[in-house]
């Protein structure tokens, strides 16, 4: 069955499915009524049946709300430097399906590319579009946030409530070490916040992960190879995954 996220249960204790839902519902999946779908409200599924299709809105009655058990007991924030082409984009699919809670773009010194406020505005909206959608296909409650694009200093006020915070640092791998992700997923305790940087293309400039090591950040090899930068939040995402969920 298709999965919906609607904001809230009207009066009656029905859903409403609108805007671009609503046009997949009834033209892509050519919906009748009976039919019957996913729903998620504040986070919690219910199977509904459709009893009302009008010209903007498909009206669902939910038939039994359902115990789902998916999201990682941590909300983990993944912090990317501005990188080029469509790779962000991956990022932000494929962890939002390991579990990623928010994504926040950042201009590190060597982002080659620039986000000016209107460019930020419509790649934050496609980044959003592209969470809620790789959240529906994951079968998860809830809908990552991405951020607007911050500075390294707005990224590390951002995070400052943040449990556990990482940085990982190519030199670190270089260097052999190999143990400090693993001891920090180790610490990590339910419901807790954590928070993991990455560079762009081109790295982190030492300067970036002295002030990130002063704001309380670890610095973490991530095993013998060098991963790309859209490889790298998939590496970390997997460990956590592994560490919570499979250990």
């Amino acid at each position: 069955m298709q999965r919906y996220f609607v904001e809230q249960l009207d009066e009656k204790g029905q859903v409403h499915i609108q805007g671009d839902d609503f046009f997949h519902l009834t033209k892509v999946m050519r919906c009748a009524l009976g039919d019957q779908i996913y729903c998620v409200v504040n986070e919690k599924t219910a199977v509904t049946s459709i009893i009302g299709i009008t010209n903007g809105a498909v009206v669902a009655s939910p038939i039994e709300w359902l115990e789902d058990d998916v999201e990682l007991p941590v909300n983990v924030s993944i912090a990317c430097g501005l990188s080029k082409g469509d790779k962000l984009e991956w990022v932000v699919q494929k962890c939002t399906e390991l579990g990623a809670t928010q994504f926040i773009p950042w201009q590190a010194t060597r982002s080659v590319v620039k986000w000016d406020s209107a460019k930020s505005a419509k790649k934050v909206e496609r980044l959003g579009k592209i969470a809620k959608e790789a959240a529906e296909q994951s079968h998860r409650t809830r809908i990552p946030i991405v951020w607007d694009v911050v500075s390294i200093a707005q990224l590390i006020e951002q995070t400052k409530d943040h449990q556990i915070k990482i940085v990982a640092y190519e030199d670190m791998a270089k260097q052999g070490e190999k143990q400090q992700l693993a001891t920090l997923l180790q610490q990590l305790k339910p419901c807790e916040k954590m928070v993991i940087v990455f560079g762009p293309e081109g790295g982190l400039e030492r300067d970036e992960v002295d002030q990130l090591v002063a704001a309380g950040f670890h610095c973490c090899g991530l095993g013998a190879r060098i991963l790309r930068t859209e490889t790298a939040p998939l590496f970390v995402m997997s460990a956590i995954g592994y560490e919570l969920e499979l250990r």
